[in-house]
């Protein structure tokens, strides 16, 4: 049986930062993405979207913010643990296409490696993941540079 997914999430970009991460990749940029774990917010649409494709809640509730077992963590051990969790319910992973909106940084030169961790993590061929980015031309939270929302979208099978 197939089945469709969607993540999404958002994360509120701050002043004062190094870098940020995203996919995986630590990009260089004066803001960082606050948030419980090290904020990497297409992980987090990621996981959702595969949560949701097999029907099992949501990332606040595998990995509460509440939990302090997952302040600052890399949000790529989250990603193999959801990984994982899927194989063992023979749940295959057939796609996924992601979609990040960010006015800046530009992040072109990172999505070969971002589509390579997610790869990496799910035990997935790069042919499987799709990563793109756009912009809101200057419009509302992500045009203002005050955040970086991402839409993720999963088909799986259900063997």
């Amino acid at each position: 049986m197939m089945r469709v997914g969607h993540g999404y999430d958002v994360h509120r970009l701050v002043d004062g930062g190094s870098h940020l991460m995203l996919g995986g990749v630590r990009i260089p940029h004066h803001q960082y993405l606050k948030a419980h774990s090290d904020g990497d917010v297409l992980i987090h649409a990621v996981i959702d979207a595969l949560l949701g494709a097999a029907a099992l809640g949501d990332i606040g509730q595998w990995f509460p913010d509440s939990d302090q077992r997952y302040a600052d963590i890399n949000s790529r051990r989250l990603l193999a643990i959801v990984g994982n969790a899927l194989q063992e319910r023979q749940v295959m992973i057939n796609n996924l296409d992601v979609t990040v909106v960010a006015q800046s940084p530009k992040l072109q030169p990172y999505i070969t490696q971002m589509k390579a961790n997610l790869a990496e993590d799910l035990q997935l061929s790069v042919t499987q993941v799709n990563i793109k980015a756009t912009t809101t031309e200057g419009l509302g939270f992500v045009g203002t540079k005050q955040g970086i929302a991402v839409h993720a979208v999963s088909l799986v099978d259900m063997l």
